[in-house]
C-alpha cells in the first residue's frame, strides 16, 4: 500500500532518502515507511550506521551530515540507481536545514529552509517574539568584547553568550562580570547572542503543534540544566503536575508557538517559569526547535504516553499529516542524563549497578566495562549512562531521579579506540 505524500505510479519502488546520525533506536523508521514497497536509502556517519534498519535499500556514510556539500553530493549516489527522492527525512535539529534545503532543490514536500530558519536561528526566533509583544529576556547580536560590556551595562550581569546556531548547549557561556568577560576566548567565525540571564527554573514543553495550538503536549522541569551537564554535572528531567504552572505554560506555549509558524510541527519549547507578586506564574521564552527533544524524551512519550513523536515528524517530513493525537496518558515521566566520565573517546572501566535499587527506574542504556564510548556529534546520546523513569507524580519521579543520580557510578580512560564505539546495553532494573 503506497504511503500518503509519497507518489506511486506502479512501477520501480518510490525512493525515499533519511539523513540520519543516531546509533539507538531514537527513531523507529521502518515502523513509519515501509521498507519492501519503498527504496529508503540511509545518509550517515560511522557511528550513526549502527543504528540504520537492515531493510535498508542503502547505506552511504559520510564524515557529517550537517556538511550540506558533503550530504547533497552522497545524496546523488543513490538517486543515479533507485531514482529521484520522493521524499527527504532528516529527525536530528543539525541535519534540519540541510534535509530542507535538499527538499527545496528536488522540489519535495515538507518544511522548507524559510520554514525552519525561526526554529534553527536563536537571534531570529527571539526577534519574532519580541516583535509579537511577548516575554523574552534582553537580546542582542554581538561581535566583540565592547558590545558585550555595553550590554551588561543596560541589562546587568551575568551574562549570556550563545552561538546564534547550535545544539546541545554547545559553545554557550554564562560570563558573571567584566574580569570573565576579558579572560574568555572570543570564538572565531562563530555568530553570537547576548541574553540577559534568568535565575527562574527552566522547563521544556514538547509536543505537536497544529491548527494553531499545541494539539498533544507534556511540561518537563529540568534538574539542573543543560549548560551544567557541558560543564560535568547529572541531567535530569521530570514531567510537571502541578495545574497553575501547566495552565501558565500551556497559555504561553500557544502563544509562542504561534508567533514562530503557521504550519503544523512537533516542537521542543523552552521556558522560564516564575512566580510574579501576586503569586500567580510567568512564563518568558527561552528558545524553542522545530524538531522532537532530544535526550530521552521519544522514548518516554513512546513508553509512558503511547505517542510516538518522531513518528509525527517524520510523516510531516514526507507530505503526511500525522495520526490523531489524543490526550497523553496521566503517568508523570522522567529521565537522567549522566556525563561522559572522560574525555570522549574514552574507554569504560566500570559502572555501577542500579537494578532494583530506585524506585520508578523502568529502562537504562549503559555501556560495560571494556566497551568505548565514542565522540559522536549526537551528543546527548553518548554519555555515562542515560535513565528512564515513570511514576504517579511528579515528586515521586523526581526523587527517583536524584537518587539514581546520586548512586550511579560510572569510570573510563581515555583511549584512541575506533570511532564507532559499542552499542549501549538495554538493562530492565
Amino acid at each position: 500500500m503506497p504511503t500518503p505524500g509519497i507518489p506511486d505510479g506502479g512501477g520501480p519502488r518510490p525512493h525515499v532518502l533519511v539523513i540520519h546520525r543516531w546509533r539507538d533506536r531514537y527513531a523507529h523508521y521502518e515502523e513509519y515507511l515501509d521498507h519492501t514497497g519503498h527504496a529508503v536509502t540511509y545518509v550517515t556517519t560511522e557511528v550513526g550506521a549502527r543504528g540504520v534498519p537492515r531493510s535498508a535499500a542503502e547505506v552511504i556514510e559520510v564524515p557529517a551530515t550537517d556538511d550540506l556539500a558533503v550530504v547533497r553530493e552522497a545524496v546523488a549516489e543513490p538517486a543515479a540507481r533507485f531514482g529521484a527522492p520522493k521524499a527527504i527525512v532528516a529527525l536530528k535539529e543539525d541535519d534540519l536545514l540541510i534535509a530542507a534545503q535538499l527538499r527545496a532543490e528536488w522540489g519535495l514536500p515538507g518544511a522548507t529552509p524559510a520554514d525552519l530558519l525561526p526554529f534553527r536561528d536563536k537571534l531570529e526566533m527571539c526577534r519574532r517574539i519580541a516583535d509579537a509583544d511577548l516575554p523574552v529576556p534582553a537580546f542582542e547580536a554581538v561581535s566583540g568584547r565592547e558590545q558585550v560590556a555595553a550590554f551588561a551595562e543596560r541589562h546587568g550581569w551575568p551574562v549570556v553568550l550563545k552561538p546564534t546556531r547550535g545544539s546541545s548547549s554547545a559553545g554557550v557561556r554564562v560570563v558573571g562580570g567584566p574580569e570573565g568577560l576579558a579572560e574568555m576566548s572570543w570564538p572565531a567565525d562563530t555568530a553570537l547572542m547576548a541574553q540577559a540571564h534568568v535565575a527562574d527554573p527552566i522547563y521544556h514543553v514538547d509536543g505537536l503543534y497544529r491548527d494553531g495550538r499545541p494539539e498533544i503536549w507534556r511540561a518537563s522541569r529540568y534538574v539542573n540544566d543543560c549548560l551544567g551537564f557541558r560543564d560535568g554535572a547529572h541531567l535530569g528531567s521530570v514531567e510537571e503536575d502541578d495545574p497553575d504552572v501547566l495552565a501558565a505554560v500551556g497559555t504561553w506555549s500557544r502563544r509562542f508557538l504561534g508567533a514562530l509558524t503557521d504550519i503544523s510541527t512537533v516542537f521542543h519549547l523552552e521556558v522560564f517559569v516564575g512566580v510574579a507578586e501576586d503569586s500567580t506564574r510567568t512564563c518568558s521564552f527561552l528558545e524553542t526547535g522545530a524538531r522532537v527533544g532530544g535526550a530521552e524524551i521519544p522514548f518516554i512519550w513512546r513508553d509512558v504516553h503511547g505517542y510516538d513523536l518522531m513518528e509525527a515528524a517524520f510523516a510531516l517530513q514526507v507530505g503526511e499529516q500525522p495520526k490523531k493525537a489524543e490526550a497523553p496518558s496521566p503517568g508523570v515521566g522522567g529521565w537522567l542524563l549522566v556525563p561522559a566520565p572522560a574525555e570522549r573517546p574514552c574507554r569504560i572501566t566500570e559502572v555501577t549497578p542500579l537494578a532494583g535499587s530506585v524506585p520508578g527506574l523502568y529502562a537504562a542504556a549503559l555501556l560495560q566495562p571494556g566497551d568505548i564510548l565514542p565522540a559522536a556529534d549526537a551528543y546527548y546520546e553518548h554519555v555515562g549512562g542515560r535513565f528512564r523513569f515513570t511514576g504517579p507524580t511528579s515528586a515521586s519521579v523526581e526523587r527517583a531521579v536524584r537518587a539514581a543520580s546520586a548512586r550511579f557510578h560510572v569510570s573510563a580512560e581515555p583511549c584512541a579506540g575506533p570511532l564507532g564505539g559499542a552499542t549501549p546495553h538495554e538493562v530492565a532494573p
